[in-house]
């Protein structure tokens, strides 16, 4: 038996015996419930504890300094069990990094750990009204006073801020400088006087997304990640992690369109043409999407650097996603439009949106990938 072999039976024995039933399945929607919340850090500690979370990270911060092959290995594991999600998505994929990268030792003793166990839940203070795509051109302010900074504006599509402790947020302070060279990183305690949380409802009824306030909060110095003024590239880090998990994308939609198969088998509608032709092409999407998957694991793991595997597979995901939702409804009839499915079609809206807009990803493929010469600006 290989490594790899072993430490997959090593997590699937240990999932088997700990993913607590009651919450087998669960969604980043139940941490709405308290009850259900406090369950959930209850597992992200034991999860830790166990030494399968932030698998990737260095001992030294309580990881494994796992080989790329063992992180697929417990996705695959984690999905297979229907275990329930990590309480710090972000925390643990995008900011740690920033942490290790640019932290001083407190910071890195004061956050590293407790992230690891969902002590502490940690939101992403980035987008704002005026700037999502273009997010260089934010404009939430820090202005330095004595030991403090003072920070007003305002964040917006902040995931999980209605229950976190902690933002790695993005502000201004350098207002005359060009708009990627004034730009710092604090670590904000979301307990802070000033800071008003307006969860945001979608269309699923879901309240994931944020709008946060910020009114003369008034944070320390020594929260400061990173050098003054040197924000971007803490952003630059952060977000490029945020593109590394997307190798698992698959994980997820294969579940849903195992789920689709199962259906349109048992209703009949596999027997008609035109729907066997609507699922042949979604099962072509999923295999396509499992293909770039493999290709940027099979890069990672030969120590190369990021390719365009990961902005593919998010573009083809995001658009897979929401044909499957649609063939769902094509296929499944009435039953695809309510419930579980009803609910699926409205979230796929999503896809193209979230991890950074379709049309944006576009230009960076062309950009970047082809070479193409970059859009005109239009006449100002």
């Amino acid at each position: 038996m290989s490594d790899v072999d072993a430490f997959r039976a090593e997590v699937r024995a240990w999932l088997d015996a700990h993913v607590p039933r009651d919450l087998r399945g669960a969604t980043l929607a139940d941490a709405d419930d308290p009850a259900r919340l406090a369950a959930l850090r209850a597992w992200n500690a034991a999860l830790a504890d166990a030494g399968y979370a932030g698998l990737a990270w260095p001992a030294e911060y309580g990881g494994r300094a796992a080989s790329v092959e063992e992180q697929v290995v417990l996705a695959e594991e984690l999905s297979r069990a229907e275990a329930p999600p990590s309480l710090n998505p972000i925390g643990l994929s995008n900011i740690a990094p920033a942490i290790m990268t640019y932290g001083t030792d407190a910071q890195r003793a004061r956050h590293l750990r407790r992230m690891l166990r969902a002590d502490d839940i940690w939101c992403q203070g980035f987008s704002e009204p005026d700037a999502g795509s273009d997010l260089a051109s934010l404009r939430t302010s820090a202005v330095l006073d004595g030991d403090h900074f003072v920070v007003n504006g305002q964040k917006v599509w902040t995931t999980l801020g209605h229950v976190a402790d902690w933002c790695e947020l993005l502000v201004r302070t350098h207002p005359s400088a060009p708009k990627h060279k004034g730009i710092s990183a604090l670590l904000v305690d979301m307990t802070l006087p000033g800071i008003e949380v307006q969860p945001l409802v979608t269309i699923t009824g879901d309240r994931e997304f944020n709008a946060l306030f910020f009114t003369d909060v008034r944070v320390p110095v020594e929260c400061l990640l990173g050098p003054v003024n040197e924000g971007w590239r803490v952003a630059v880090t952060t977000l490029a992690n945020e593109r590394a998990g997307v190798a698992n994308l698959h994980l997820s939609h294969g579940k849903k369109l195992a789920r689709v198969l199962a259906a349109a088998s048992a209703n009949g509608a596999a027997s008609d043409a035109v729907d066997r032709q609507r699922l042949a092409s979604a099962v072509t999407d999923h295999r396509l999407l499992e293909l770039l998957a493999g290709r940027a694991v099979s890069r990672a793991a030969a120590g190369q650097p990021p390719g365009p595997e990961g902005s593919l597979a998010k573009l083809v995901w995001s658009l897979a996603g929401q044909d499957l939702a649609e063939t769902a409804g094509a296929v499944l009839g009435e039953e695809g439009l309510a419930g579980a499915w009803g609910r699926d079609a409205l979230y796929s809206r999503s896809l193209t949106i979230a991890g950074g807009t379709t049309e944006v990803n576009k230009n960076l493929l062309a950009e970047r990938i082809l070479g193409l010469p970059r859009d005109v600006a239009p006449p100002s």
